[in-house]
């Protein structure tokens, strides 16, 4: 077998074996085959698409690629959750403590943010002194005592998808939706979850721009899980204004322990719930949507998800203080205001705006080696739908010692973000 010969294959649209993607990314993997070979056959998949019996093939010599977590002998149901990205999006910190909280052991592997905010692992790293790398035994060991674990993903789960997303990332092979899944899906996977629910985004704030696209993505996932016996929901959800009302690291942490105290915005609780809901009936802990929802109510209520959340911090070596301190995160020290230059309704908020603001600021990066800034970010004031006034504030900048060219670039930005309207406009549908 030769890498050529598969290039040509799936350049005339022909079907890989299981064997021949098995011998694709075991041998790119190694070194065997070289950079420019694997580009070429990543072009082709771009344009002569891979089945879903392909996508699944290469979803599993994604997972066969590394180390494989098996928490089997702790329970017979451990969950994740993975968003495909967003502007605000906090949801794993809002969620993983509810979860453990009603007995589902939770397995989460996140990342650290690429583009205009930080991923959850920067968010984590801006509660003090967080520990966010553990190794596969401290992982396995809090999972066993709290239920819960939230870490970095070990270098020696899925390194082939990793090798291959560092080359998609420089060939312009990034947007295709079996490469996406099998990314996705192979984490998930090889983290030891079998109960998985995905919050695939759409929206200018989202790699993927209309529902309809997302929906392909999801159906994909889906049919994914089930080729490898897993089970696999998926939740479509809007990005086209940012999530919650805090943009940035320790800003969303701190709306989160917000969200945890029953002190919560409609959209940041509607996808929690949503997500929460898929995962307590996958995991046979509530039989039907209205007691999973009443079971989520009341761990809010009592303070018990504030308390678990308290656990994971404790137990990861963070400051869980910062609970009820607030002075403990580091938040920009300087603030700009963007307020309204008319009566009216907000009728447009652009996610993606607000993360160019954002990042500007120095909430995120351009690549991984790069510097971020815990307290820089931006605090919502108004939504779309929501009433305003002439010179009331729309959003609240925060900042620290950065170049005056940017803090005037992000002002600008931010300024033009959204639009008002003299006509009163509805409240946009978060899940489709």
């Amino acid at each position: 077998m030769r890498a050529v010969d598969l290039i040509q294959k799936k350049k005339e649209g022909i079907k890989h074996t299981q064997e021949e993607i098995k011998f694709l990314v075991e041998n790119y993997t190694s070194g065997n085959i070289e950079d420019y070979q694997m580009s070429a056959w990543l072009m082709a998949v771009c344009f002569k698409g891979l089945d879903d019996e392909e996508t699944a093939y290469l979803t599993q010599a994604f997972i066969d690629s590394g180390d494989i977590l098996d928490f089997s002998s702790i329970s017979n149901c451990v969950a994740d959750k993975h968003s495909t990205g967003g502007v605000g999006d906090k949801v794993t910190l809002t969620l993983i403590p509810i979860l453990a909280q009603l007995g589902v052991y939770t397995a989460k592997l996140s990342g650290r943010g690429l583009g205009f905010t930080g991923g959850t692992i920067d968010k984590l790293e801006s509660i003090p002194n967080f520990k966010t790398e553990l190794s596969n035994e401290e992982f396995f060991k809090q999972i066993e005592d709290i239920k819960v674990a939230i870490s970095s993903q070990s270098p020696n789960l899925t390194p082939a998808d990793g090798k291959i997303y560092a080359l998609r990332d420089v060939t312009a092979t990034v947007d295709n939706k079996s490469l996406i899944c099998a990314s996705v899906v192979s984490k998930k996977i090889a983290s030891g979850a079998n109960s998985i629910v995905l919050d695939v985004k759409y929206g200018s704030g989202a790699f993927l721009k209309t529902p309809q696209e997302a929906t392909e993505l999801g159906n994909l996932m889906i049919k994914t899980g089930k080729l490898l016996n897993r089970n696999i929901d998926v939740v479509i959800s809007s990005m086209e204004q940012p999530l919650g009302y805090a943009i940035g690291n320790s800003l969303e942490v701190i709306e989160a322990i917000e969200f945890l105290k029953g002190n919560y915005k409609e959209d940041l609780y509607e996808i929690t719930l949503e997500l929460a809901v898929k995962t307590l009936l996958n995991c046979n802990k509530a039989s039907n949507y209205n007691d999973a929802k009443i079971m989520i109510d009341e761990v809010i209520k009592n303070g018990k998800a504030l308390e678990k959340f308290k656990e994971i911090i404790i137990h990861q070596g963070g400051n869980s203080n910062v609970v009820n301190d607030y002075s403990l995160f580091e938040v920009g020290k300087n603030k700009a205001e963007i307020k309204a230059t008319e009566d009216g309704y907000i009728s447009n908020l652009i996610a993606l705006e607000v993360a160019h603001a954002a990042k500007l600021l120095g909430a995120g990066r351009d690549k991984k080696s790069d510097s971020i800034d815990f307290g820089a970010g931006i605090i919502l004031n108004k939504k779309i739908g929501d009433k305003i006034a002439k010179d009331e504030i729309i959003m609240e900048l925060y900042f620290n010692d950065i170049d005056e060219s940017k803090i005037n670039n992000a002002i600008k930005i931010a300024q033009q973000s959204f639009e008002i309207s003299k006509t009163k406009i509805s409240k946009t549908k978060l899940i489709y």
